[in-house]
């Protein structure tokens, strides 16, 4: 594919905080639309799960980029694989989460990343979602929406998550919290794509809304664009 295809090529880029319920949002909204879905931050996840089973350490960036390279990586409807094994679950614990907020924050890695997350964009069109699809990733998406909502609001609906996934016995809401905001920390202070909202964004705060009503909400936004 050329440049010039792929720019022609529609793309909803939906970023913001952790657990904000963007991947949610986006994964509705590339239903409805009939279009891909790109979940950038299991990119992440997946390379932190990486790292563990391969014995790379977190805070090796020259490490974590050569093993982001050669990532064998598969999205299959809900299923998410790594070297041919399902990871879909593991990939969403708090340990892989906490992980990829750390790798996130090195250029190497992010560099490493960022042809295949730019290979998502295929006909008819693209809906990601992350901390710099607009920014970075896709600067050209002609949607961009910055979904937040408060940090009580996500560490409660991250903890009704892991309950229902039968995930909730070893963390308190205590935990959760603190983990977001700490990530929230991280992921805004770093130098390589902080997380923050620019200009040619639309704000979507979630914190007193509904699934239904985010997803008519950038379907809306969308709709303008």
């Amino acid at each position: 594919m050329t440049a010039s295809t792929a720019a022609s090529i529609p793309v909803i880029a939906i970023d913001g905080p952790s657990a904000s319920g963007k991947g949610t949002v986006a994964q509705l909204v590339a239903q409805q639309l009939g279009f891909h879905y790109l979940d950038s931050g299991a990119l992440y996840r997946l390379l932190a799960l990486a790292a563990r089973l391969r014995g790379v350490a977190l805070d090796d960036e020259a490490g974590l980029s050569c093993l982001a390279a050669g990532l064998d990586i598969r999205f299959e409807g809900d299923s998410v694989l790594l070297d041919g094994e399902t990871v879909t679950e593991a990939i969403r614990t708090e340990e892989c989460g906490n992980g990829a907020s750390k790798i996130a924050a090195f250029p190497a890695v992010r560099a490493a990343l960022l042809a295949l997350q730019r290979a998502f964009r295929q006909a008819p069109g693209l809906v990601a979602d992350g901390r710099d699809m607009g920014s970075v990733v896709f600067p050209d998406a002609g949607t961009k929406i910055f979904l937040t909502a408060s940090a009580e609001v996500r560490a409660e609906r991250r903890y009704k998550q892991l309950i229902g996934k039968g995930m909730g016995d070893n963390v308190s809401l205590f935990q959760i919290l603190q983990h977001i905001r700490q990530r929230d920390e991280r992921d805004s202070a770093r130098s390589a794509a902080p997380l923050q909202k620019f200009d040619d964004a639309s704000l979507l705060d979630t914190s007193s809304l509904n699934i239904d009503q985010a997803v008519a909400a950038v379907m809306a936004d969308y709709s303008r664009s």
